[in-house]
C-alpha cells in the first residue's frame, strides 16, 4: 500500500455513494484510506447506510473514517444547497466533489416517453448542475477546489450497453457542463475533469445476462470488465495535486472499448 495520503484531511463530496456495489462508494473507500474526510450524499442514504459504509470501510482498509452521510435529492437545488451547509457546518470546508449519482434506462429512442426523458434529465444532467452550483458556491469563495463529474461512454459514441438515447444524451450534458465550469471557473483556482466509464461491474450491469457479459468483455481490447475501483483511482488522480494542471478534461476508463 502507497503510504503517500493524497487527500489527507481533505473535506470530500462524494455523490451517489449508497451503494456497496457502485463507484460511489469505491470512491468514498479509496478517499478515506488516503486521509479524506468523507461527505456521502444519497437519495437513499440514512444512518443505517451511513454505518454500514463506515464499517465497510473499516473492514476492508483497517482504518476509521470520519463520514458524514446526507440524504440529498439532487434535483432539487435546496436540497443540495441544505447537504453542502451540513457539511459545511461538520467540517468548516469542502475541498473536492465527485459525482457519481445517476440513473440508466436502455429503452429505444421511439419507445422513451416524455417523463422518463424529464427524469433522466432531472437526475443526471440537472442534479449534477445543482449540486456543481452548491459546492462552486464554496470553491468561489476560497479559490480553490475540484470537481470530478461521471458522464459515460454512452455520450461519446451515441448510446451505451445499456443506456438508450436519454441516457446519453443527459451524459453528454455532463460532459459539456464540467467543461463549462472548467472555463469558467478556472482563475478562480477550481477544477473541473469528467470520467467516461464504460462495462464497469456494478449494479448497472444486472439487466445483462452472462452470454451477452461475456460477449461484450470479448470486443474489450483489455479482455476484461472494470472494477468500481478501477474509476475511483481515476477519481483520486483528478481530484488531488497529482492533477493540478488538468481541467477540461474527458478522462476514458473504458479498457479501450472507445477509442477515439
Amino acid at each position: 500500500m502507497n503510504n503517500l495520503k493524497q487527500l489527507q484531511d481533505k473535506v470530500c463530496v462524494i455523490v451517489g455513494a449508497a451503494s456497496l456495489r457502485g463507484i460511489g462508494y469505491a470512491t468514498a473507500e479509496l478517499f478515506a484510506e488516503h486521509g479524506a474526510k468523507i461527505v456521502a450524499l444519497d437519495v437513499a442514504m440514512n444512518d443505517t447506510v451511513a454505518e454500514k459504509i463506515e464499517s465497510e470501510i473499516k473492514a476492508k482498509t483497517g482504518k476509521t473514517a470520519d463520514i458524514l452521510g446526507i440524504r440529498t435529492d439532487i434535483q432539487s437545488p435546496e436540497s443540495c444547497d441544505a447537504a453542502i451547509e451540513a457539511a459545511l457546518k461538520r467540517f468548516g470546508t469542502v475541498d473536492a466533489m465527485v459525482n457519481s449519482a445517476a440513473i440508466v434506462n436502455g429503452k429505444g429512442l421511439l419507445s422513451i416517453s416524455s417523463d422518463e426523458f424529464n427524469q433522466m434529465i432531472n437526475i443526471n444532467l440537472k442534479g449534477a448542475f445543482n449540486i456543481c452550483q452548491s459546492v462552486i458556491k464554496v470553491f468561489s469563495k476560497k479559490s480553490s477546489g475540484t470537481i470530478v463529474n461521471l458522464a459515460s461512454s454512452a455520450a461519446q459514441r451515441g448510446g451505451g450497453l445499456v443506456g438508450g438515447a436519454h441516457y446519453a444524451a443527459s451524459k453528454g450534458g455532463v460532459i459539456s457542463l464540467t467543461r463549462t465550469i472548467a472555463r469558467e471557473f478556472g482563475s478562480q483556482g477550481i477544477r473541473a475533469n469528467v470520467i467516461c466509464p464504460a462495462m464497469i461491474e456494478t449494479s448497472m450491469l444486472d439487466v445483462l445476462d452472462d452470454d451477452r457479459i461475456a460477449s461484450i468483455v470479448d470486443a474489450i481490447p483489455l479482455k476484461k470488465a472494470g472494477k468500481p475501483l478501477d474509476v475511483a483511482n481515476a477519481c483520486l488522480f483528478l481530484a488531488s495535486d497529482m492533477s493540478s494542471f488538468i481541467t477540461g478534461a474527458t478522462l476514458d476508463v473504458n479498457g479501450g472499448t472507445h477509442i477515439h
